[in-house]
């Protein structure tokens, strides 16, 4: 970004109502995967571990534990994130002082769902979005989506100076949990995962807010198990490795130098990352990686206790977070996600 600076002008954040108490679903989930694929104890610890409290659902509890097919979990996601996706516009918009009218471009991340026509052109006219708004919905990018989609707004605002561009993520990643499945990885995920949304509105050209320098992604050669979806007649269902911390913690280093060797700033150079807190093994592996001291990730920590891993969208709760604190300095936004993918966006200082 050197020819007009694009300028994050607002972050919004949205959940669902349905609490998930991480007690009672450490229960259910014992009482129907028990002696199956882990012992009971091994489940309640495990549950216990994950540094969560609460998560954040489109359905109750109790919808969880009764199989459904694909067809009527697409249509839960259909309605809820169609919601979901103009609660955290309008606010994104309402904080950024911009008129939907206004907005040139509109990036829709979401991942754990289909929707053709994709969510933005569902939800589009009640917001208000000019029929000539560009359209870009991208999927796949997993937990990575938030900081990639980030990128991509931004080289959007640049070819566009003077036009708003929006930014909605939105993923409920309880609709991929499956009480029909008795396999490590769906406990694990049973144990991470909550529903979120997140929208940023950027803009290129002189304005408040803090510009955007150098964006990028390292994508590790034949890594392609270690994090994404399969698909079965019951519909999506989660691929995770279990080694993927120890990954982070010998791996991650070098996806940060080949970030500062294209443009990115050095390590030293950076006031604060904001990280997506993908689970409490992670962050330490994260911290590790970067040279932190543990526990330097602390708003990470907080974001996941009150509302799991929401991929994509989760990092946003921790960069409005670390906004309010007003750190000042560079800030660098990461995710990791499919691919096996790291992505990078770099904030600069309110006053650069």
């Amino acid at each position: 970004m050197t020819d007009i600076s694009v300028r994050l002008l607002s972050v919004a954040t949205a959940t669902p109502d349905h609490v998930i108490d991480q007690d009672q679903a450490a229960a259910i989930t014992a009482a129907a995967f028990g002696g199956k694929v882990f012992r009971t104890e091994d489940i309640l610890s495990l549950f216990a571990n994950t540094g969560i409290r609460t998560r954040k659902a489109v359905r109750p509890l109790e919808w969880f534990t009764t199989p459904r097919p694909w067809e009527e979990r697409n249509a839960v996601y259909l309605e809820e994130a169609e919601t979901l996706w103009l609660a955290v516009a309008r606010d994104a918009l309402a904080k950024a002082g911009v008129d939907a009218g206004e907005v040139g471009a509109v990036v829709t991340v979401s991942t754990t769902g289909v929707a053709t026509p994709s969510l933005e052109a569902r939800a589009g006219p009640k917001l208000g979005l000019s029929p000539t708004a560009l359209r870009t919905p991208v999927f796949g990018l997993g937990c990575a989506g938030g900081v990639s989609g980030l990128s991509l707004a931004a080289r959007l605002a640049q070819a566009r100076p003077g036009k708003a561009v929006l930014l909605v993520v939105v993923e409920l990643c309880t609709l991929s949990v499956r009480p029909d499945e008795g396999s490590k990885t769906n406990v694990v995920a049973t144990a991470l995962f909550g529903d979120g949304a997140a929208a940023c509105v950027l803009r290129a050209g002189e304005g408040t807010g803090r510009p955007i320098g150098a964006v990028g992604e390292h994508t590790w050669p034949q890594t392609l198990e270690i994090m994404g979806w399969r698909v079965d007649p019951a519909g999506l269902g989660v691929v995770l490795d279990a080694n993927l911390p120890k990954f982070v913690e010998r791996r991650f280093a070098e996806a940060a130098t080949s970030f500062h060797a294209d443009g990115g700033p050095a390590l030293t150079e950076v006031t604060r990352f904001v990280c997506h807190p993908g689970g409490a093994k992670v962050l330490p592996a994260l911290e590790a990686a970067l040279g932190l001291g543990l526990g330097a990730l602390d708003i990470e920590r907080d974001v996941l206790s009150e509302v799991g891993n929401m991929s994509a969208p989760t990092v946003f709760f921790v960069l409005e977070r670390v906004l309010a604190a007003d750190p000042g300095g560079r800030l660098v936004l990461a995710a990791l996600g499919p691919g096996f993918t790291a992505s990078f966006v770099t904030l600069e200082a309110p006053d650069a």
